[in-house]
């Protein structure tokens, strides 16, 4: 009979996902990966698959049981062990992989794991292709091939490697000019896949490294996502050592947030907006992010004469867009940075090496860099609220902001450009929440816009 999904698993673009033991079990694991490699061959897509995972403590166990899942079905399958997420997904693509599948729940707490699912082109799912496949889980039955078809299981232990090249390989980069700046910079892997790989990046870019939270074994010392309330230790960090900046990566190391030399965060939308310029000054191009993003990402677009786009919450949404429009350069304002001059995928390593060319061709500091920009305020709140009666939410918001420029792309967002004012409100898809993203001038005004949307649709 077809797979029965726990009711509690929070299913999405994003992978399947949920806390450790109830409802995400190895045995769970086991049944999803074999139903992706039964999917990807019944498609036609092939049977080798990636596999990879981030530090978490079950991470090892997940892995096991999706390997196991894998052969089952006749699939090979390729383990690059603990990796970034954007270095499996080059991997699989540079591979030509039917797919690729991470054991990891990203910015969730330790007690949480996930899948993610990936194709042969080295992005994930996207919401016709995941639609399918939940298709495929729902209305048949995961057939096993006999003992002399069992897929067969490698390693491959170089991803990183190849990952690095192709970072210091990219066009927009002057390795020797970022190694000769010598920069000083205070790092936080936060415990997650990021030590086995930023570290030997910075070192490449002839930087001197004070670290915490290197060592890759997910037991988390703080609220794993990036965020500015979150990295008071690093910032604590940049200002004892004297570092010149701080970086921050999430446990899969595809969201990167920045601290300035005087031990402040800057937020992490401005990842995107100084990665942006770095590239806009070389290769001019349309600009994608997501509704949820800064409106500073579209000022560095303006001022450099290109469009800026914007697409629905989600990175495969984003890339998806970015195809469409020929983009150069996109992302999400979690601190996501996706080049489709490497991979079509966010990739924190990749946002690391950007952000210190863009302090090169400044001459200047991370501070001097953020203030170049008009500066706005966002603010990020989120609230349990019942998922049947969004359509309803929405309806009271929009009466409640008669004046309001209308997005239904995803969710809700309202704005008033000529205030530099906006308002999104949108289902999460990684936790059973409803989200409310504020931008505006001053922080007293995005704290307004939250407080009366909550209001309106009474969280």
């Amino acid at each position: 009979m077809p797979l029965q999904l726990p009711s509690d698993l929070i299913v999405s673009v994003s992978g399947f996902r949920g806390r450790v033991g109830a409802p995400l079990t190895p045995e769970l694991i086991a049944s999803l990966a074999a139903a992706f490699g039964a999917f990807l061959r019944e498609e036609g897509a092939g049977s080798r698959v990636h596999l990879g995972r981030d530090s978490r403590v079950s991470g090892p166990m997940y892995a096991d049981a999706a390997r196991a899942g894998l052969l089952s079905v006749g699939c090979d399958c390729v383990d690059l062990g603990v990796v970034p997420t954007p270095t499996l997904l080059l991997a699989a693509e540079e591979a030509g992989s039917a797919g690729a599948l991470g054991v990891t729940a990203s910015h969730n707490p330790a007690d949480w794991n996930a899948l993610k699912f990936a194709g042969g082109d080295g992005v994930f799912l996207d919401a016709e292709r995941m639609g399918r496949f939940q298709a495929f889980l729902r209305e048949r039955e995961i057939v096993r091939v006999p003992w002399d078809e069992v897929g067969r299981a490698s390693l491959d232990t170089g991803a990183v490697d190849r990952h690095l090249e192709r970072i210091l390989a990219l066009p927009y980069l002057d390795v020797e000019g970022i190694r000769a700046r010598g920069f000083h910079v205070a790092l936080d892997c936060v415990r997650g896949a990021g030590g086995v790989m930023i570290p030997k990046l910075l070192a490449e870019l002839g930087c001197r490294v004070s670290g915490i939270g290197l060592e890759p074994d997910g037991r988390f010392p703080r609220d794993p996502e990036p965020r500015a309330d979150n990295l008071s230790e690093l910032g604590e960090l940049v200002r004892s050592s004297g570092a010149e900046l701080g970086f921050a990566v999430d446990p899969d190391v595809d969201r990167l947030s920045l601290v300035a030399g005087d031990g402040e965060p800057v937020g992490e939308d401005l990842t995107l907006a100084l990665c942006a310029d770095v590239v806009l000054r070389r290769e001019k191009g349309p600009v994608v992010t997501n509704l949820s993003t800064s409106q500073v990402v579209a000022d560095v677009a303006r001022a450099a004469g290109v469009v800026p786009h914007r697409a629905a919450v989600g990175e495969i949404n984003v890339a998806r867009r970015m195809q469409a429009e020929g983009a150069v350069i996109g992302g999400e304002g979690n601190g996501g940075i996706i080049l489709p001059a490497l991979h079509l995928t966010r990739d924190a390593p990749v946002g690391v090496a950007l952000i210190l060319q863009h302090l090169v061709d400044l001459g200047a500091g991370l501070r001097e860099a953020v203030d170049r920009w008009p500066s706005y305020t966002i603010v990020k709140e989120k609230a349990e609220f019942p998922r049947e009666r969004v359509a309803d939410g929405y309806a009271a918001l929009e009466a409640a902001f008669p004046g309001a420029g209308t997005d239904r792309t995803d969710g809700l967002r309202l704005a008033w450009p000529e205030r530099g004012e906006w308002l999104h409100v949108r289902p999460s898809g990684t936790e059973p929440v409803v989200r409310f993203i504020a931008e505006a001038r001053d922080e007293g005004r995005a704290l307004a816009l939250v407080g009366e949307g909550r209001r309106a649709i009474g969280a």
